[in-house]
């Protein structure tokens, strides 16, 4: 998660003139996103894969993460109606985003006042950690409270103009577990839909310098998922918090090319390192 919009008081403005680099087939904009969304051509984006800030005070280097309710409600909205603008008619849009156990409405609200734009055609449950029986899979976050539990999922809203979106839900399927479903019911192949709940755990990192330092990264197989299930063949993938750049590695890995947005320039300079790691170091090139 990344977020380009400075409030009053903030120590950090956005670059007057935005600055933009390209890495193979992807594009990077250092600036201000709603500025760079302004200037997209209409209906030229296939998928919007992002995470934007939470409102929740995580701690950005370049943005104050604790921002008036309604004002950055009001921002997110002015940033979606951009997105509305630039996403072609059978385009997906899979917005990730998570409360707080203190603020656990927001992504709510956000969603609420996105209706007037899109249609809500998935809510899928991006686990993160999840206890089976007497075991347990991935990270959990320590909770020093009494009163909530952990929280060991996010939201990923998928929104389309109209609701009538056509999805490949095999390419981001999972084989079938009891293979004898396989013939018995007539499929093709020894896949199955994903479903709206989706395991996909963080790496394990001891610290922040593996994050990137960047408090809101999600994992490659996330924006992976979202561009399968969408399943358009070299798709245009647009991030506008673009972050550290996760969203583009996975539109580079499936051979799509991609746009992101970022305000920070130490996160651009990251995510140009990994685009450039990545090319060099991957079969597709």
């Amino acid at each position: 998660m990344s977020a380009d919009k400075p409030v009053a008081g903030s120590a950090v403005t956005p670059p007057l003139r935005a600055k933009r680099y390209k890495v193979g087939r992807q594009d990077i904009v250092l600036g201000d996103c709603l500025r760079a969304l302004r200037r997209m051509q209409a209906e030229s984006v296939d998928v919007i894969v992002t995470s934007p800030p939470y409102n929740i005070g995580l701690s950005y280097r370049s943005y104050p993460d604790r921002r008036e309710e309604n004002d950055y409600l009001d921002w997110m909205v002015q940033v979606a109606t951009e997105l509305q603008r630039v996403l072609k008619a059978d385009g997906s849009f899979f917005l990730n985003i998570s409360g707080s156990s203190a603020q656990p409405w927001l992504p709510f609200e956000l969603v609420v006042r996105l209706r007037d734009l899109f249609v809500l055609q998935n809510h899928i449950a991006w686990v993160k950690s999840i206890s089976v029986g007497e075991d347990s899979f991935g990270h959990f976050k320590p909770m020093n409270s009494q009163r909530f539990l952990h929280r060991g999922h996010e939201h990923l809203f998928h929104f389309t103009l109209k609701g009538d979106v056509a999805l490949d839900r095999l390419s981001a399927g999972v084989p079938y577990k009891d293979k004898t479903n396989i013939a018995r019911r007539g499929h093709r192949q020894d896949r199955r839909c994903r479903g709206d709940a989706w395991f996909i755990p963080y790496e394990t990192v001891r610290g922040r310098a593996e994050k990137f330092d960047h408090p809101g990264t999600f994992p490659i197989a996330l924006p992976e998922q979202c561009i399968l299930l969408h399943g358009k063949q070299k798709a245009r993938v647009l991030d506008p918090f673009m972050g550290t750049g996760t969203t583009l590695l996975a539109a580079q890995r499936l051979g799509c090319s991609g746009m992101g947005m970022e305000i920070d320039a130490e996160y651009v300079a990251i995510a140009r390192a990994r685009l450039m790691h990545d090319l060099v170091n991957s079969p597709l090139g």
